[in-house]
């Protein structure tokens, strides 16, 4: 890249010169003070990048929360589940030991109920 400002170190339009050191290897950097507004906006881009990092630890604690109340909410649903299912095999077992007396005892009133018409008809001819 061609110096356009002389033989002396090498500049941007921002204000930032580079110069190569001593070693080859280094480089130093140094900023204007009439672009000292870079500054400032470094450090409003830091306390940007503290503000996302504290949110971004908000959003992970507030996912492990709902995670554990998904797992606890899973689990309830599962007892609730076994339960269910014990108490309809109670009830269909109870339903299969007692269903043939209530047909007994359906038909025993029906019985006594067509018996009870027939006095009824009996006695209210005379």
């Amino acid at each position: 890249m061609a110096n356009p400002y002389g033989s002396g170190p090498l500049r941007s339009r921002e204000g930032v010169s580079t110069r190569s050191g001593a070693n080859s290897d280094e480089i130093q950097l140094r900023i204007d003070p009439m672009h000292s507004d870079l500054d400032d906006q470094i450090s409003g881009l830091y306390g940007k990048v503290r503000q996302l990092r504290t949110v971004a630890q908000e959003i992970e604690t507030e996912a492990k929360y709902q995670n554990d109340f998904v797992s606890q909410l899973q689990m309830t649903l599962i007892k609730v589940q076994a339960g269910v299912k014990n108490n309809m095999r109670r009830l269909n077992r109870s339903i299969i030991q007692q269903g043939s007396n209530h047909v007994t005892h359906v038909v025993l009133f029906a019985l006594f109920c067509f018996f009870m018409v027939y006095l009824w008809s009996k006695f209210s001819r005379r």
